[in-house]
């Protein structure tokens, strides 16, 4: 009989798959090394055994006791699946970016599961690297990961997913390249296959907000560049003791949209269900293109599981809200579509400044049409009402017909976006829809900067 002791065994030994659709640009034989097929669903299930194997080697994670790590989900997943077979306790400190599917297969594995804030210095206190090293100086038999730091994270693919690759590919792989994390993955198979051939190359998909391309290219480690991005599993704002600078040949950077919108171009053009990270190097393989000649034979890593972000990447309202959506917007319509059934709130010339000033409050909103008997006959908008505060401090109770300005102008539901978009001025911030049943919508400047891709 073939069976696998426990589900550990069956670590390992991923499928490289051909590439069509999606790279029909790239003049090379692209692979996709798919790192779903762990039983974790990704990469990290590699590192997580080789972690604790070492650890209990040399006795820092002992019989019965607890391990505790900072990660954005993927690890903490492969953590999981070793600390059931093997016995012990899980402790997850994740980022608040991560997705909800992340951290709820956390708790349905069994870790206890703490959520940091995203947007903070890795030396505050709140971030999830503080609060891992603050949790296993406080727990009583525990062991702190640290996978940015702990080289067995790159040992393990050193010793296994280098070898798979070189193996499957007959050892005419040319190119590999991969989002950098932690650094384990890059590091562990470039110096592997380095080692069985120099001439191979190896780039690193890196993120907009982390510090890993300037670092490569400078040796200058720049806090500006330092902000919060969307992309999960790729880029740092430290520099982990994992990353090898000198096995990475180079980088390129990859935006949020980017990475998103060919994450689901992965789904939609290979049948190939992957993460965010896997967008991100597809991007970042079109990126690169110049790079390949037609006999070379390029190796891309697929992180991690689509599964993972079906609330985030494969949600079109998740996408749409940050204009990530690919979608053609050329009217009127196309803009409000999405609320076009949401009531128009106005305000009538005889109710009191304060009337709009509590509608504005109410529905979050900057500017209102003023209706009469007889239709549209004014509007306003905060900037005036302030004014209009600032020169008189009772004006609150007077009637809006008082401090209002001119009637939004009123477009047709076909009017192209372009002759909209020259309907705002310094004097007007508004433009009304008329949605031929007697009923309007509204256009701010905000709904027109939204539809911008």
């Amino acid at each position: 009989m073939d069976f696998s002791k426990n589900i550990l065994e069956t670590i390992g030994n991923t499928p490289l798959v051909k590439l069509n659709k999606i790279v029909a640009e790239i003049d090379a034989l692209v692979l996709a090394k798919v790192e779903t097929f762990n039983p974790g669903n990704s990469v990290k299930d590699r590192m997580a055994v080789k972690m604790i194997e070492d650890a209990e080697a040399d006795g820092r994670l002992k019989p019965g006791g607890t391990i505790i790590e900072g990660t954005s989900g993927n690890t903490g997943m492969g953590l999981a699946l070793v600390a059931i077979i093997k016995g012990y306790k899980l402790i997850c400190v994740i980022s608040d970016k991560q997705s909800k599917e992340k951290m709820d297969i956390l708790r349905a594995v069994g870790a206890k599961v703490v959520v940091c804030p995203t947007d903070v210095e890795p030396t505050d206190p709140r971030s999830y690297y503080s609060v891992s090293k603050r949790l296993a100086e406080e727990t009583p038999n525990s062991w702190y990961v640290n996978q940015y730091d702990n080289l067995s994270n790159s040992l393990a693919h050193y010793e296994q997913t280098g070898p798979e690759i070189w193996k499957q590919t007959d050892g005419k792989i040319t190119h590999f390249v991969v989002g950098v994390g932690t650094g384990g993955t890059i590091s562990g198979v470039g110096k592997y296959l380095k080692e069985k051939n120099p001439n191979i190359k190896i780039w690193g998909i890196d993120t907009y907000g982390s510090v890993f391309k300037k670092y490569h290219e400078t040796g200058i480690f720049d806090e500006n560049e330092i902000y919060s991005y969307i992309t999960e599993g790729i880029g740092e704002d430290i520099l982990p003791k994992n990353v090898d600078f000198s096995l990475i040949d180079g980088f390129t950077k990859v935006t949020d949209k980017d990475a998103a919108v060919y994450t689901r171009k992965i789904a939609l053009e290979e049948a190939i269900f992957v993460g965010n990270s896997a967008g991100a190097c597809i991007k970042g393989l079109l990126q690169l293109k110049e790079h390949f000649k037609p006999d070379d034979v390029v190796v891309v890593l697929f992180h991690d599981s689509g599964s993972r972000y079906v609330g985030k990447m494969f949600n079109d309202d998740w996408m749409r809200e940050r204009g990530f959506l690919e979608e053609n917007v050329t009217k009127a319509e196309d803009v409000i579509k999405d609320h076009i059934d949401k009531e128009l709130i106005v305000v009538r010339t005889e109710e009191l400044v304060s009337h709009a000033i509590e509608r504005m409050r109410k529905y979050k909103i900057s500017q209102i049409p003023v209706v009469d008997i007889n239709g549209f006959v004014g509007s306003v908008d905060e900037t005036d009402l302030f004014r209009s505060y600032v020169a008189d401090k009772n004006v609150a109770e007077k009637p809006i017909k008082e401090v209002m300005g001119k009637p939004f102008p009123i477009v047709k539901l076909g009017t192209p976006i372009e002759e909209v978009s020259k309907l705002f001025t310094k004097e007007n911030d508004a433009v009304l829809v008329d949605l031929q049943n007697g009923h309007h919508h509204i256009i701010t400047k905000y709904d027109i900067i939204g539809s911008i891709k």
